[in-house]
């Protein structure tokens, strides 16, 4: 399984960006699908997670700003980012995690997939 992330770019503070997020094949059950971001010189970092059952959550620093969506059944997921900040700029990865098999969803043995990565700058 791939995971293809795009939509970053430059982007003026106060702009918006849509990223989004694909599987390369159909996956047999996607238990989350989450945004991660990862700073020049940070660690990778929690931004957004969209549980099967359609349940979201975001960190402290985007929940007002940041919307995580998608759809579990195509395997794609969206973050909708508003009034973007420089601080935002980093490098924003995909996750999905997922029963890649019926055999795998009989042991509860989960895998988790990562993107590439796509790059948002915001800078004026």
């Amino acid at each position: 399984v791939q995971l293809q992330a795009s939509g970053g770019g430059l982007v003026h503070p106060g702009g918006s960006l849509t990223l989004s997020c694909t599987a390369s094949v159909s996956i047999y059950r996607v238990v989350t699908m989450s945004w991660y971001l990862q700073a020049p010189g940070q660690q990778r970092e929690f931004v957004a997670r969209m549980s099967s059952g359609g349940t979201t959550d975001s960190s402290d620093s985007v929940k007002d700003r940041f919307t995580i969506s998608g759809d579990i059944a195509n395997n794609v997921v969206y973050l909708q980012m508003n009034a973007l900040e420089p601080e935002d700029t980093a490098v924003y990865y995909c996750n999905f995690q997922v029963y890649a098999s019926l055999y795998d969803y009989g042991k509860r043995r989960r895998q988790d997939y990562w993107g590439q990565g796509t790059l948002v700058t915001v800078s004026s």
